[in-house]
């Protein structure tokens, strides 16, 4: 069987929903703390507050679990996004609100603590998780790592590409290819000075936001 081709859970009978949601927080939090790699199934089952039995009779192995948990994280996580996204840009309604809208969701997009994760004590964790699916990537298959993109963020591109798809149709913004653009967007309001990780000052975070939001607006001023 190739990588990634085993369904990340075994049809062993259906989990109660309380502790499938005790595992998915268990592993969460041991996969993000110790990475994949180091992360043991005991831990796991501890900090889970069942056994390793429990876990294996319905997750055929590590890497499996591995799969349903970044899924799960990763489907929490785009919901919260796309809420965002509907705050912010929905009401758009006249060229002029274009990049100010643009600005201000992205500025909640990439807060770290920003008060629409206040409902998500495990955002932080999620984020080191996508670390490890990028670091693990070979050994996860293609096929984890597809799921966990379509549940997270190309699920979250997908529809910031049709928000500029509405706004291309309303003669807002002119863009022949709204998924390229979205995929554009993200990366010009991310990019940062410095080496990855290093610590950006707010003044200067939002300075790097504001000028991708208006290169952007400018390549496709209808």
């Amino acid at each position: 069987m190739s990588p990634g081709a085993e369904t990340p859970e075994r049809p062993a009978g259906r989990l109660r929903p309380a502790k499938r949601q005790a595992i998915m927080t268990g592993g969460r939090e041991v996969f993000a703390r110790d990475g994949y790699a180091r992360a043991g199934i005991d831990a796991i089952a501890t900090a889970a507050e069942t056994s390793t039995r429990t876990i294996y009779k319905h997750f055929a192995d590590k890497r499996a679990l591995f799969a349903t948990v970044i899924v799960d994280s990763a489907t929490q996580v785009a919901e919260a996004e796309i809420a965002l996204m509907e705050r912010h840009l929905s009401t758009v309604a006249d060229a002029r609100e274009v990049e100010p809208a643009l600005r201000a969701f992205a500025a909640d997009w990439l807060d770290d603590t920003g008060d629409w994760l206040a409902g998500m004590a495990h955002s932080a964790a999620h984020r080191a998780l996508i670390g490890q699916v990028q670091a693990e990537a070979a050994h996860l298959g293609a096929e984890v790592v597809d799921r966990w993109w379509r549940a997270g963020p190309g699920r979250v591109r997908a529809e910031l590409a049709a928000v500029l798809r509405r706004w291309t149709g309303a003669g807002l913004l002119n863009i022949a290819d709204a998924d390229r653009a979205a995929a554009h967007f993200s990366r010009l309001v991310s990019a940062t000075p410095g080496p990855p990780a290093s610590a950006v000052a707010a003044d200067e975070r939002a300075a790097w936001i504001a000028d991708g939001v208006a290169v952007f607006v400018r390549a496709h001023r209808a």
